[in-house]
C-alpha cells in the first residue's frame, strides 16, 4: 500500500488537541513522552505502515502508534435503517524533540 493510502485525514477534534499538547513537562508520567496525534488511516494499514507514512510525510520521530477500530453508527432515514461505514483512528506519539503543526 501506498504510504500517501494509509492516512485518510488527520483528526482535529478536542481530545485531539489536547493530546498533541501535552508534553513530559506537564504530566511527568512517562519518561520521553512527546504529543500523540490522532489520524483517520486506512483498514487494512497497520502499525508498521502508519509508522513509515508518518514518518516520511511529516519529516518526524514516531516512538509508539496505537490503532482503533471504531463501529459505524446506525441510522434511520424515514422508514429504512443503514449504519454509517467503520473505520481505523490511530493515536501517533512522537519524540519529544518533533511535532505536527497541524494541530
Amino acid at each position: 500500500m501506498d504510504i500517501y493510502q494509509v492516512l485518510v485525514r488527520p483528526l482535529v477534534t478536542e481530545k485531539g488537541t489536547h493530546l498533541a499538547g501535552r508534553r513530559f513537562e506537564e504530566t511527568k508520567a512517562e519518561a520521553g513522552r512527546g504529543g500523540t496525534y490522532s489520524f483517520e488511516v486506512h483498514r487494512d494499514a497497520g502499525k508498521a505502515e502508519v509508522r513509515e507514512a508518518i514518518e516520511k510525510i511529516y519529516n518526524v520521530r514516531v516512538m509508539e502508534v496505537r490503532l482503533a477500530n471504531r463501529k459505524g453508527k446506525k441510522r434511520r432515514n424515514k422508514m429504512k435503517f443503514g449504519q454509517t461505514p467503520g473505520w481505523k483512528k490511530a493515536y501517533v506519539q512522537l519524540h519529544p524533540d518533533f511535532h505536527i503543526d497541524l494541530f
